[in-house]
């Protein structure tokens, strides 16, 4: 079979997006106005939430949650150490040290069964990370608060991963306090950079007006969005709070308006290809297959995440290079924090997470996205297949 060259996630961009930003460039209007507004209101409906905001980031849609609310040194939020790092940074940004509660043995995700003992006085937020496209278990989670009788405490998900997932028949976004949705250029739907913030209760821990005040926030804490303030006569603005800078501009949302339309053929392209993947790896005794559905839900497909018994960490670097040779680009689904530089300079270490370690040692991400074909796909698998034989 001929050597090919497979990327690992690029953009599905269409000319209808192109055409989509070329109206907006010839508008005279490119930051943050009428499509922005647009897109906030299909993506609340998609997520069938009342309120969302889109915003630069998930990592900034996360930070813009935790300033507004008022968290700050001296409150606890835990989360897992199992994620990209932008979970992690925007705690140590409001002055906190995360508190990392390790995965489940053989899991991505956080340990609910661990959750319990960890919660303190000071906790104020549990921030969980749905991973893969994957959900955490919602509702496990709650349970756990209520047993605690720590029904206070603010869940948050990074939900950058699970846009189009579903939980319990429910597509995410509603079930905790606040959902926070990426739209990165690797991401299921993408605006180039971008992010969401999804919630439902406008007047949460008693805010008048939580999405006006998100909105300000993201926009250095002026009282008027741009569009308001460039109307003839209505330059005069006051500043309410030391506010980010994080809006979205219509270039992107015009981008996510028809990302949107086109999601849901785009999600069954994934799940098909999903599907390939697992056909052809199910039958290997080493093969640990990525999680796609169970009772309470089903991932957004946004990673095939593959681990391999009897692999340790260098066995699955070889892996990849092997990989790389065929033309196929892969990538590992996490570096637990714990391992790099920063967090080991804040005293953690990757001993006290051997959870997190063990499911990292062994995993490697297959690409997946809506533009790889079904060959492509199959040349993957049988390239995988063929390399971990050649290894074990």
């Amino acid at each position: 079979m001929k050597k090919k060259n497979i990327p690992f996630s690029p953009p599905d961009i269409t000319e209808a997006e192109v055409n989509a930003v070329a109206e907006v460039l010839r508008s005279g209007w490119i930051t943050s106005g009428p499509k922005l507004a647009e897109f906030e209101k299909a993506t609340a409906k998609y997520c069938n939430t009342n309120c969302s905001i889109p915003v630069s980031s998930a990592t900034a849609g996360m930070e813009l949650v935790l300033k507004v609310l008022d968290i700050k040194k001296g409150d606890e939020v835990i989360t897992t150490p199992y994620t990209y790092t932008s979970t992690s940074n925007i705690i140590t940004h409001r002055g906190i040290m995360p508190k990392f509660v390790d995965v489940g043995k053989d899991s991505f995700f956080i340990d609910i069964d661990k959750l319990y003992d960890a919660i303190d006085d000071n906790t104020k937020v549990i921030l969980t990370v749905d991973i893969g496209g994957v959900p955490v278990d919602y509702d496990r989670v709650k349970e756990v608060l209520k047993a605690k009788n720590r029904e206070d405490i603010i869940l948050m998900s990074d939900s950058a991963h699970s846009f189009g997932a579903t939980y319990k028949g429910e597509k995410v976004g509603g079930q905790f306090d606040f959902h926070v949705f990426s739209f990165h250029a690797v991401k299921n739907l993408t605006t180039a950079e971008g992010g969401l913030v999804a919630f439902n209760d406008n007047n949460f821990r008693g805010k008048e007006d939580l999405l006006k005040e998100l909105k300000y926030t993201s926009l250095n804490g002026q009282s008027k969005d741009a569009l308001s303030k460039m109307q003839a006569g209505a330059w005069k603005y006051d500043v309410i709070t030391d506010g980010f800078k994080c809006n979205m501009t219509d270039i992107q949302a015009a981008i996510g308006l028809v990302q949107l339309q086109r999601y849901k053929s785009m999600l069954d392209i994934r799940r098909e290809l999903f599907h390939i993947y697992d056909d052809m790896l199910k039958e290997k005794e080493w093969a640990i297959l990525p999680l796609e559905k169970n009772e309470n839900m089903e991932t957004s497909y946004h990673l095939y995440q593959l681990r391999i018994k009897g692999f340790d960490e260098e066995k699955r670097n070889t892996l990849i290079s092997m990989m790389a040779e065929e033309g196929i680009a892969t990538n590992v689904h996490f570096i637990p924090l714990p391992m790099f530089t920063f967090y080991r300079s804040l005293g953690y270490n990757i001993k006290d997470y051997k959870n997190a370690y063990d499911v990292y040692a062994n995993e490697i991400t297959l690409p997946l996205y809506s533009t790889l074909s079904k060959e492509d796909a199959a040349y993957v698998a049988e390239k995988t297949i063929e390399c971990v034989e050649k290894i074990l």
